[in-house]
């Protein structure tokens, strides 16, 4: 498999805050059955802002270090980038990047408030031939409340990146309801652990499959986990089966409203 959401690059954001960590983190996914990591470090524009050059720099040196020791993971560089306006210039000034240096951009927007620029966002990459792939839609409160936003999203051709714990309520009900929901309808193109420190996801990994299984089978979880990052990387086009619009019921988003965060 090929995790394609990952916060393991030392020292760069709120993820591994040590070398040490990192190889660790590296172990715990190749043990989970990861044969690839995609390294999406947060760039946020004055805050988290390490450019493309000092993280190749690190990622070749634990490559080295990894293929040195036999360890047959490979590693990719990319970015979660904050929605922003200066999206174009961050990613030709070599700051902010796509995957694997691929048309493939992943983002992320605020957790509580749907951003006013989102589709100028969206259109943006489009117009400069970059495809736009959403972080973890489950986790925005916003969309748990209106998840007809993805299905127009997807429509758009922006694709949608979920995160492994969600299915086991690792990111609290809301998200574990409204993840179920996007696999049953068509809304998942891939699936990242999102992973920031040891001991956390990957240990869950085999539970997080079973379940995710269940829902959509196994010929369609490969083809989330390992046969469409590996399209990305090859920056190839993906096609994805039609999404199926949903909306809550009056009983579900009363629901909604009991569940805990």
């Amino acid at each position: 498999m090929i995790d394609f959401h990952t916060h393991i690059l030392p020292s760069i954001d709120d993820g591994s805050r040590s070398v040490e960590e990192t190889f660790n983190l590296i172990k715990e996914a190749r043990d989970a059955g990861f044969n690839g990591i995609m390294l999406t470090s947060h760039y946020i524009e004055n805050y988290y802002e390490t450019g493309i050059d000092e993280r190749e720099l690190c990622v070749k040196a634990i490559q080295d270090n990894l293929n040195s020791k036999g360890i047959d993971v490979k590693l990719y560089i990319g970015n979660e980038v904050y929605i922003t306006n200066n999206v174009m210039s961050l990613l030709e000034e070599g700051k902010a990047s796509t995957i694997n240096n691929s048309c493939y951009v992943l983002f992320e927007m605020p957790f509580h408030t749907e951003p006013m620029n989102l589709y100028d966002f969206i259109y943006t990459l489009q117009e400069n031939k970059l495809i736009p792939v959403l972080a973890h839609p489950e986790r925005y409160s916003f969309v748990q409340k209106e998840p007809e936003l993805i299905y127009e999203l997807i429509r758009k051709g922006c694709l949608m990146q979920v995160n492994f714990g969600s299915i086991i309520g690792q990111y609290g009900s809301k998200a574990e309801f409204m993840v179920k929901r996007f696999y049953e309808n068509n809304m998942v193109h891939f699936i990242g652990s999102d992973v920031h420190r040891q001991n956390s996801t990957y240990p869950k990994i085999p539970m997080c499959l079973e379940e995710i299984q269940k829902i959509i089978g196994r010929a369609k979880l490969e083809e989330l986990t390992e046969i469409n990052p590996r399209l990305v990387l090859e920056n190839k086009k993906i096609d994805i089966d039609d999404p199926i619009e949903f909306s809550l019921t009056f009983k579900e988003k009363m629901m909604m409203n009991l569940k805990r965060k």
